[in-house]
């Protein structure tokens, strides 16, 4: 079988446990979504505060960390289509080149920080980066309540069926 996710660690130390679950966040939501995982994967870079804030500023013109990033190789309704149309046409699994789905930068800092905060698990606080990454990936947004209620609603459906809860 194909992987869903490629890792980067960006100085930072690599944990194969991280990665483990990372791996299995993404096949979920895959699965949820409905999403053939051997049409499409996701780049996931981990990586430090320093290096999420350059990021950040480069291409938001934000200058400060933050916990995740998410960057979409397609629009919502384009990605709906490539979608649709793949789940009537791949009757047979073959070698098949996957296309990315996007890339996603998280802040495994923000995560311990976060997860202190918010007095839950690091795993729970890294399976929700992810989660919430993916969604931004799938075209979800969380700048209007109605559009936050619906994502918030797809993330924790998404954990609640990994039994990853707060």
């Amino acid at each position: 079988m194909n992987s869903v996710a490629e890792i980067i660690w960006d100085d930072i130390s690599k944990n194969e446990q991280n990665e483990a679950l990372i791996e299995k966040v993404i096949q979920k939501c895959f699965e949820v979504e409905k999403i053939n995982p051997t049409s499409f994967y996701i780049c996931v870079t981990l990586t430090n505060p320093k290096n999420i804030q350059k990021i950040n500023k480069k291409y938001r013109n934000i200058d400060s960390p933050t916990d995740v990033l998410s960057f979409p190789m397609y629009e919502k309704e384009e990605l709906d289509k490539l979608i649709s149309k793949e789940m009537l046409e791949h009757t047979e699994v073959e070698e098949v080149l996957q296309d990315i789905l996007g890339d996603i930068i998280i802040s495994i800092e923000q995560v311990e920080k976060q997860a202190e905060e918010y007095g839950h698990s690091f795993e729970r606080e890294l399976a929700y980066m992810v989660v919430h990454g993916f969604y931004h990936l799938r075209g979800y947004d969380h700048m209007q309540e109605d559009e936050k209620a619906e994502m918030r609603e797809k993330e924790e459906n998404v954990l609640s069926k990994l039994n990853i809860n707060r």
